[in-house]
């Protein structure tokens, strides 16, 4: 704890600061792949869920049980090993790519889920009645209205990606906290622990906490709409 009071460590925290923002853009490189895999891997899950085909719900519900009841750090181990022992050359920050976007794949299949699933189904009806398939009462009909339904549980969802980058320091990524685990652990910059520990904290801080702020005022004001709505529809019935 005295290196957090030490002048000459806090030097040279700033002396390296641009190691630190580079991790932290390495940092979130990593969190917006992982999310654009996370929104394929979620969408065709979430709608996978929500289909009238056994066989298809019940390949949803093992991946999402799978992913959400193991571990991401073991997770990464695994395929980080599994390519390496397979032969293919993959970089580590590839690994990091992937194994985020399948992991929380799951959890944006649940969000989709859940979206799709608050939808009234008179919709479904109404629409198969005039003569929509599947796939057009999804697109044209229920995913509009899903959307602003999962935006926010969407952005919570980045915030945590974000976090979960730091389990990519494991198997030797770039990330933010491996940024910070070499530095302190470096031949010329060792024993500044608590300077660069606070820094790094303070940088996932700044980055996670206006998404989460985001996130709850958004939420929040849907919530008013809804409300809102239910009361006008309230009062046009007893008019």
């Amino acid at each position: 704890m005295e290196t957090v009071f030490s002048a000459k460590a806090w030097a040279t925290v700033w002396q390296y600061r641009a190691t630190f923002l580079n991790g932290l853009w390495n940092t979130l490189q990593s969190a917006v792949v992982g999310l654009l895999i996370a929104m394929v891997i979620g969408f065709t899950l979430g709608l996978m869920a929500t289909s009238g085909k056994r066989v298809l719900r019940g390949i949803a519900r093992v991946y999402v049980e799978f992913f959400q009841n193991t571990p991401l750090i073991l997770q990464v181990c695994f395929m980080y090993y599994a390519f390496a022992y397979s032969g293919l050359k993959i970089s580590v920050v590839v690994v990091g790519f992937i194994a985020l976007g399948l992991y929380h794949g799951a959890y944006v299949a649940e969000v989709v889920r859940a979206g799709i699933t608050s939808i009234p189904f008179g919709q479904f009806d109404a629409a198969r009645s005039q003569g929509f398939g599947y796939v057009d009462t999804m697109r044209l009909i229920i995913l509009p209205q899903t959307v602003k339904i999962i935006l926010p549980p969407m952005v919570n969802q980045m915030v945590a990606l974000i976090k979960n980058t730091s389990c990519l320091y494991i198997v030797g990524g770039a990330d933010l906290i491996a940024t910070t685990y070499n530095f302190v652990t470096g031949v010329d910059t060792g024993g500044a622990y608590g300077p660069a520990y606070l820094l790094g904290g303070a940088l996932f801080f700044v980055v996670c906490y206006p998404l989460s702020l985001m996130a709850g005022k958004w939420e929040e004001r849907l919530k008013k709409r809804e409300v809102q709505t239910n009361t006008d529809a309230a009062k046009e019935a007893n008019a």
